[in-house]
């Protein structure tokens, strides 16, 4: 099973991903903050796919995408950023990014880039009955928020 790595100081919005990724069949691990997603990312769980916040404490998302870019083993792993903050601030510390998600945004978008790089790139299923029923109801009308 291929596993997502959530990195995210803003525990709520981790959680809600969580739920959605795991609900579409994924796992997952959570990090507080780019120094520890390094340490998941050593100890053997090598991710799939990196879905971070850009202000974080200890390590923020573009430190942490500077050592995941310069590492051949993991530099192919395809890298998302979920911020509030300005692409523009963000491509200044780290260019290598694969989709940028400004926050708030709904889950169904982020669905789809998640999708969309699980495949390479290969267009991803159509947004409707992405979510089960039950969990779509739960997620109704939730967006990740901003804290940055």
């Amino acid at each position: 099973m291929e596993m997502i790595l959530i990195v995210e100081d803003e525990y709520g919005n981790a959680e809600i991903l969580q739920l959605l990724l795991e609900a579409e069949g994924y796992r997952v691990a959570i990090a507080s903050n780019g120094k520890q997603a390094l340490e998941i990312i050593r100890s053997g769980e090598k991710p799939s796919l990196i879905l971070t916040d850009f202000m974080m404490p200890i390590m923020n998302g573009g430190e942490f995408g500077q050592i995941i870019s310069q590492d051949e083993a993991l530099k192919h792993i395809p890298f998302v950023f979920m911020s509030a903050t300005s692409e523009d601030i963000v491509r200044r510390v780290f260019q290598g990014y694969d989709e940028f998600l400004v926050k708030p945004f709904d889950l169904d978008t982020l669905l789809v880039a998640v999708k969309r790089l699980m495949a390479n790139g290969k267009p991803p299923e159509p947004p409707d009955g992405q979510v089960e029923d039950s969990m779509r109801h739960l997620l109704k009308g939730i967006r990740v928020s901003t804290r940055d």
